[in-house]
């Protein structure tokens, strides 16, 4: 029986004076608040020679501000009202978050506020060390980069910052310079190009009041931009990296539709056909009944103007061709073959119960509604749910025919693999 949920919830938004946009979701049930500072500044906003200040500029934020002048007391600050700063870096957006318990909103937003009307932006040499520490998480003993996300959105999108490392290079890390840093702030941290999220228990009315004193001071700016990237892969291509280990990481992935795209909605069903736990095809076929590898994983990483559609698994390197044969079948299948209707039933059952489990997620509520108004305006959940819910098995073909063509496939393998093995990839890769 269907359960009558009918999802109460609803975004109210307010913009303020200076373009600052304020997405309250009120969940007065919840005892917690997430308060998330999304800003559109990320990798692909930089030049090559900026490459890495946006990733950079997010560790300087930590350092400080004019009333908490070191990262220890502005940490300190945060922590002794229950909340703990996390903030993550993108490739087109990055965020700042702190959650806290709902009498501890107004404390929450002031030091957020604070973090971005005064940073110090100090320490960069201290700062400097630490970015470079991570950027080595992604080189080998040869100083051979072995990331394959990067790696492959790399050869995705070779002539656009898309294709650039969130980090950066080395050598761009080792240069960047206080006036980089200041120059980089003043430019993307600005009122029209943040979106404040305030999603939990915690009412709109009180929390604009308080939005308005923390953030109304903030310069207003411009809206930062980005073209999107031209398609001008013509056949499929191998990405190769030897690196030693036991395994090689093997990655395949379609340049897929973005988030407004009509097929969208086909293209995420199309996703959870492949994973969406142990009894869907991947997992199953390659793991269970071939026992190929330990995990493998499928997922849509999406943007509002283009998108991903990627398999990753690691494999012992002479398991590698057996693997890639039995994943390009998988795809294959989709694209040739109408998806029984009762593996779709069950698909779009996943999706409205993982939908429904959002609305006690504060975190995701705010990624949702505030995160997506970044670019565009949020779907209420009643037309998400509908969409998918119309999906049938001819949308979900002509989105695998539009997506898994030959001059959209990429194929990456990172570990040690010999030139005949590397040969017969390509061959596998070329008969798709």
């Amino acid at each position: 029986m269907r359960n009558p949920f009918r999802y109460p919830i609803q975004p109210l938004s307010e913009t303020l004076p200076n373009g600052l946009r304020l997405v309250s979701v009120e969940l007065p049930h919840l005892h917690t608040v997430s308060l998330v500072l999304y800003v559109r500044v990320g990798s692909r906003y930089e030049s090559a020679e900026d490459n890495g200040l946006s990733h950079f500029l997010e560790h300087m934020l930590f350092r400080g501000t004019a009333r908490y002048p070191s990262s220890l007391s502005l940490h300190s600050a945060i922590e002794d009202i229950g909340g703990t700063l996390y903030a993550e870096t993108g490739r087109d957006y990055s965020l700042y978050q702190i959650s806290v318990h709902p009498e501890n909103v107004e404390l929450g937003l002031a030091l957020l506020g604070e973090i971005f009307r005064a940073p110090t932006l100090s320490d960069i040499a201290l700062e400097r060390k630490i970015v470079l520490e991570e950027i080595q998480e992604d080189l080998d003993e040869q100083g051979h980069d072995v990331n394959i996300d990067d790696l492959v959105r790399r050869a995705v999108w070779p002539d656009h910052p898309l294709g650039f490392k969130i980090t950066g290079p080395y050598e761009n890390v080792e240069r960047f310079s206080d006036a980089d840093v200041k120059r980089h702030f003043a430019r993307h941290y600005v009122a029209s190009n943040m979106v404040l999220a305030v999603s939990g228990a915690a009412r709109h009315a009180q929390t604009l009041g308080w939005a308005v004193r923390e953030f109304g001071e903030l310069p207003p700016g411009l809206p930062t931009t980005s073209p999107s990237p031209d398609d001008k892969q013509k056949r499929p291509q191998l990405v190769y990296v030897r690196s030693e280990g036991s395994q090689t990481a093997l990655q395949v992935v379609f340049r897929a539709l973005p988030e407004t795209d009509p097929d969208f909605i086909a293209l995420q069903a199309l996703s959870r056909l492949l994973d969406d736990g142990m009894s869907t095809r991947l997992h199953y076929r390659v793991c269970d009944q071939k026992g190929l590898a330990y995990n493998i994983h499928g997922n849509l990483e999406a943007m509002h103007d283009v998108a991903l559609l990627e398999v990753n698994t690691n494999a012992v390197h002479k398991n590698v061709p057996a693997v890639l044969d039995e994943v390009l079948v998988i795809l294959d299948e989709l694209r040739t073959t109408p998806v029984p209707e009762r593996e779709l039933e069950r698909v779009k059952k996943r999706f409205r119960w993982d939908l429904e489990a959002a609305f006690d997620d504060p975190d995701a509520l705010a990624g949702w509604y505030a995160g997506t108004e970044l670019f565009r305006p949020s779907e209420p959940a009643e037309l998400r749910l509908a969409r998918m819910e119309a999906v049938t098995s001819e949308d979900i073909l002509h989105a695998a025919r539009r997506v898994m063509r030959p001059e959209r496939l990429t194929v990456a393998a990172v570990g040690v693999l010999s030139s005949r093995v590397r040969g017969e990839l390509r061959r596998k890769i070329e008969a798709f």
